[in-house]
């Protein structure tokens, strides 16, 4: 696993490396991935523009910030993500704006495709399920916890959801990209708070 990790760090980049990315890969028609399709192509193109609008309006409560900035442990958050996923475009936004607050935490981005290791030793019931943050202790080089691929609400949202009807319809999917508009990156960022709470109990106290 710690090869595996090191590995991928090696081939990482920052999340403004990752915006600008997307943005040339939008000029150049394309996506990431190993999927060239159009459809990949065009989700690509509507993911960059979310992710537009949330780079510029996703807000952070002082309550929050300060919980965030009080984490003092050293650490490198390693997210997996494609340019055409659309959880992708609503979360990693978020995960970038929390991690802009603290200096101990770098964020470093790799793509799904380019990293089946990686992905394989981070599976969501036994699927590749994007985003998905590693987050790694620089002391030890552990694995200290994971997040994604959606935060609480969504996830359980989602789960009811197939309980009752099995796999996801895309009436659902579409309402699911309203959940996320309306949620505006707040869930994602009480998660990420309640588990550098966990990490480090003082933050919350």
């Amino acid at each position: 696993m710690d090869s595996i990790i090191k590995n991928s760090l090696k081939n990482s980049m920052s999340y403004s490396e990752y915006r600008s990315l997307v943005k040339q890969l939008v000029e150049a028609n394309s996506t990431t991935g190993d999927d060239k399709s159009e459809a990949m192509v065009d989700y690509t193109k509507l993911n960059d523009r979310r992710m537009n609008r949330w780079d510029k309006t996703i807000k952070i409560s002082d309550e929050a910030k300060k919980r965030i900035e009080s984490f003092e442990d050293n650490m490198t958050w390693l997210l997996i993500t494609e340019s055409w996923c659309g959880d992708a475009a609503h979360v990693v936004p978020a995960i970038n704006k929390v991690t802009d607050l603290n200096s101990h935490i770098d964020l470093r981005v790799v793509l799904r495709d380019d990293n089946p290791d990686l992905m394989n030793a981070f599976l969501t019931n036994g699927g590749r399920a994007i985003p998905k943050l590693i987050m790694v202790e620089n002391a030890t080089g552990n694995v200290v916890c994971t997040f994604g691929p959606r935060p609480t609400e969504a996830t359980n949202y989602v789960n009811r959801f197939k309980a009752k009807y099995g796999t996801l319809t895309p009436d659902f999917k579409e309402d699911l990209q309203h959940w996320y508009n309306n949620d505006k990156g707040q869930n994602v960022i009480s998660d990420l708070t309640e588990l550098l709470c966990e990490l480090q109990p003082s933050v919350c106290q």
